[in-house]
């Protein structure tokens, strides 16, 4: 004679099944969001996503020369930032067609500002968007 497994038994490991499948799943999305914030802070890529660290030509708007001019950076040192700063991820648009992008890069000069600044390379060129200290806050009123 076959024993019959109470209904109630049966209700109850499915459930307990199912409520481990999904743990499982939701502990697999947790990891994967935890893996995708820490691809985007951590170091660049070696390609840096698009930004042409030695440009044919450099660029500055006319606020950015205010904005140097202001916090007493020197091209040298904007270019020093490009080639050997780092990419700030979260502070750059990297949402739009190559000619819109942004890059914040972040690097500090030989006489120790540390500084932020905003690139928007085209084709084989890149223009110096703004310029911003990090470390010191200066009254720049005319620029615009």
């Amino acid at each position: 004679m076959r024993r019959k497994i109470p209904l109630p038994l049966i209700v109850i490991i499915v459930l307990a099944l199912v409520a481990v499948a999904l743990k499982k799943c939701n502990t697999w999305k947790t990891n994967a969001k935890v893996s995708t914030q820490q691809k985007n802070t951590t170091s660049p890529p070696a390609n840096t996503r698009g930004l042409n660290r030695t440009p044919s030509n450099i660029n500055y708007s006319k606020h950015a020369l205010c904005r140097m001019d202001c916090r007493h950076v020197s091209q040298a040192e904007v270019k020093s930032v490009l080639q050997e700063g780092m990419v700030n991820y979260t502070k750059s648009d990297l949402q739009h067609p190559d000619c819109d992008k942004k890059y914040a890069v972040e690097g500090n000069t030989k006489d120790g500002q540390h500084l932020r600044i905003i690139f928007a390379p085209c084709a084989s060129e890149v223009t110096v968007v703004t310029c911003i200290d990090l470390d010191k806050e200066w009254e720049c009123p005319d620029c615009k």
